[in-house]
C-alpha cells in the first residue's frame, strides 16, 4: 500500500502541522512501493527513448514524465503531447509557446526533443532531474487527495519564488499566474477576488489582480514573492479565506472528523511527531 500523507486537521493549523512534518512525510512517500516501482522503470527505460514518439508510445514512462510537470491529466492526449514535444520551445510558433499553461513549455524544454541535436534522455543526470520533480509533484497530489487546498498551497510555495525570480515584466508574470489554474485559485482567494472575474477581459483581470496585490502586499509586482515571508503570507491568506468559505461543519462534526482522521492515521502519525 502507498504511503498516505497525514493531514489530521484542515485549515491553517493543518498546514502548520504538514510543514512541521514535511521532511519525514516526503521521505516516507518517496520510499513507498508504488513510487519506487515507477522510478525503477523510468530509470531502466528512459535512456532507450530517442524521440517524442517513443515516449508517448510507452504509457508508463509517459505517466512519470507528465507527472513531473503536473500534467497527469493529459496521459490520454498522446497526439497533443507528441506535438508539444516535437515543436520544442525555440520557435514563437511552437505549440508550447502558444499555450497559457507554461508547464507545457517547461515539459518540452526539459525533454528537448524539438530543441536539441543531442538527446537529453541520454544524459547521465536526466532521470534524477525528472524523478526529483516527479516525487515533489506526486506528493502534492497525494496531499491533495486529503485536502486539495493544501495541494494548491504546496504548489504556490514551490512555484512562486521561481516565477518571481524571472526577468519577465510584471504583466508577463501576472499572465503566467492567471494561466496557471492552481496559482490563479490561490491568488483569487488570497486577494478576495470572485472566481467570476475570469469572465472579464484578460487585461482587466491583470489590472484587478495587480491593484489588489498592491493593497494586500504593498506591491503590484509578483517579483515580491522572491521573499519567502511574502509567499508565507500569500499561502496563509489563501488558507484562512478558504477555511472561512467552507467552514460549515458543526462542532460535533469537526470532532468526529478529527477522530476518524486520527484513527486512520494513528500508526503513521506516531512516526512523524
Amino acid at each position: 500500500m502507498s504511503f498516505v500523507p497525514v493531514v489530521p486537521i484542515s485549515g491553517y493549523a493543518g498546514w502548520t502541522f504538514l510543514n512541521r512534518t514535511m521532511e519525514k512525510q516526503q521521505a516516507a512517500f518517496t520510499a513507498s512501493a508504488s513510487i519506487q516501482r515507477d522510478e525503477d522503470y523510468f530509470r531502466e527505460r528512459i535512456g532507450q527513448i530517442d524521440s517524442a514518439e517513443d515516449l508517448v508510445a510507452d504509457r508508463r514512462l509517459l505517466q512519470v514524465a507528465l507527472g513531473a510537470f503536473g500534467l497527469d491529466a493529459d496521459i490520454d492526449n498522446r497526439f497533443f503531447i507528441k506535438k508539444v514535444l516535437e515543436d520544442g520551445t525555440l520557435s514563437s510558433d511552437a505549440l508550447s509557446n502558444k499555450l497559457a499553461d507554461k508547464q507545457y513549455l517547461e515539459f518540452s524544454k526539459a525533454f528537448g526533443f524539438g530543441d536539441n541535436s543531442e538527446l537529453r534522455t541520454k544524459e547521465a543526470d536526466f532521470a534524477d532531474t525528472i524523478l526529483s520533480a516527479y516525487e515533489t509533484r506526486q506528493f502534492e497530489v497525494a496531499v491533495g487527495e486529503t485536502d486539495d487546498s493544501f495541494r494548491l498551497a504546496l504548489n504556490a510555495q514551490r512555484e512562486m519564488p521561481e516565477l518571481a525570480a524571472k526577468s519577465n515584466t510584471e504583466t508577463t508574470k501576472w499572465l503566467s499566474i492567471l494561466g496557471s489554474e492552481p496559482l490563479r485559485t490561490v491568488f483569487e482567494n488570497a486577494l478576495g477576488l470572485p472566481s467570476s472575474i475570469s469572465a472579464i477581459d484578460l487585461d482587466q483581470q491583470v489590472t484587478a489582480f495587480s491593484q489588489k496585490a498592491e493593497l494586500v502586499f504593498g506591491s503590484s509586482d509578483p517579483a515580491l514573492f522572491s521573499d519567502s515571508e511574502q509567499v508565507d503570507k500569500l499561502v496563509r491568506l489563501y488558507l484562512l479565506r478558504s477555511q472561512a468559505q467552507t467552514s460549515t461543519l458543526s462542532g460535533g462534526s469537526v470532532a468526529l472528523q478529527l477522530l476518524q482522521s486520527s484513527e486512520n492515521a494513528s500508526g503513521t502519525l506516531s512516526l512523524l511527531l
